[in-house]
């Protein structure tokens, strides 16, 4: 399977080398490290197949900057609310920038953990059952009786982690009853909504959709094994903390069941060009969606390049044929 090259011409007319190519990283969001890493490895990865591109952050000087000079086209390598809740792909759309990724509306669905899972299951796509709690209502029907009742329904162990955000931050695995109030207020220091879930044990796995103009594709699904068990933000970031297996270690018939449902997911959320899709794969080889991802991690430890990588694919020619694409838009 191949991408285009940066040699090829896009329907505008203009030579994909000839395109201006703004890649945005940085932010104001807990994920600004990681967002910076991101976006210094796309704009290395589009300038070694020879597009003309430059690294911005998202703040006070964007807007003039995108008047004074206008781009054919921007990469958002922005994480955490600042480049996945949708407000930035609007603002884009106000300027007539046309960007790599999915529109305002599907940003912003996904983005919102609780409600991109109902539209999962609405569409017919396991994902754990769960519990979406206010900061506000935690402390107004009482803690305690809260949590007394959240293990009665979903049971024990729990998944807890913020309804809007990433990165692991703010995510922790509950065991027992004594350490959820921690988990909770761990989980409220990053959102004010947390997401708690049954848990579900199993492999972890993440599916990469691109679309290079045939329709959407999945990558090889890429096997998450964290050496403390949680894929939380060391786990992600810190090098030694986890092993990747690319493909997963799964046998072809669930390899293909991960594929299939990682693509209904991207489907359903309406998202386009590529998206990340984390997983969990039972023993018996159910997949169960965790969340979806509109503006996956491009650092030397993220997933999609891995994946990319294992496709066969070069990583700089794949974000070129995504950025040719969106010029013409």
């Amino acid at each position: 399977m191949g991408a285009n090259t940066a040699e090829e011409t896009p329907e505008s007319g203009t030579t994909a080398s000839e395109l201006h190519v703004l890649v945005l990283a940085g932010g104001l969001s807990y994920e600004r490290d990681v967002s910076l890493r991101s976006g210094r490895r796309v704009l290395d990865a589009l300038r070694a197949v020879g597009m003309q591109a430059e690294l911005r952050d998202a703040d006070v000087a964007l807007l003039p900057a995108l008047d004074a000079d206008p781009p054919h086209a921007v990469v958002i390598a922005l994480h955490g609310a600042t480049g996945e809740d949708g407000s930035l792909r609007g603002v884009l759309d106000l300027c007539g920038v046309p960007y790599v990724g999915c529109d305002a509306r599907s940003s912003r669905l996904a983005w919102d953990k609780p409600s991109a899972k109902a539209v999962l299951r609405e569409a017919g796509i396991a994902t754990p059952d769960w519990v979406a709690l206010p900061h506000d209502r935690f402390s107004e029907l009482g803690a305690v009786a809260v949590l007394d009742r959240i293990v009665d329904r979903l049971g024990l162990p729990l998944m807890v982690k913020p309804a809007q955000g990433g990165s692991g931050l703010g995510a922790a695995v509950v065991r027992d009853m004594t350490a959820l109030p921690a988990a909770m207020v761990g989980c409220f220091a990053y959102d004010s909504t947390a997401l708690v879930e049954r848990y579900v044990a199993g492999m972890d796995v993440a599916v990469s959709v691109i679309d290079l103009g045939d329709g959407p594709q999945a990558l090889p699904p890429v096997e998450i094994v964290p050496r403390n068990g949680v894929y939380d933000y060391a786990a992600r970031y810190t090098a030694g903390r986890t092993t990747w297996h690319t493909p997963a270690r799964l046998d072809p018939a669930v390899t293909d069941a991960v594929s299939a449902v990682a693509l209904a997911a991207h489907t359903a959320l309406g998202l386009r060009d590529l998206s990340r899709v984390d997983l969990i794969v039972d023993a018996a080889g159910q997949p169960h969606v965790l969340e979806v991802n509109v503006s996956p991690g491009m650092t030397e430890t993220s997933l999609l390049p891995l994946a990319v990588q294992a496709a066969g694919m070069d990583f700089g020619r794949v974000i070129a044929a995504l950025v040719a694409r969106a010029a013409t838009r």
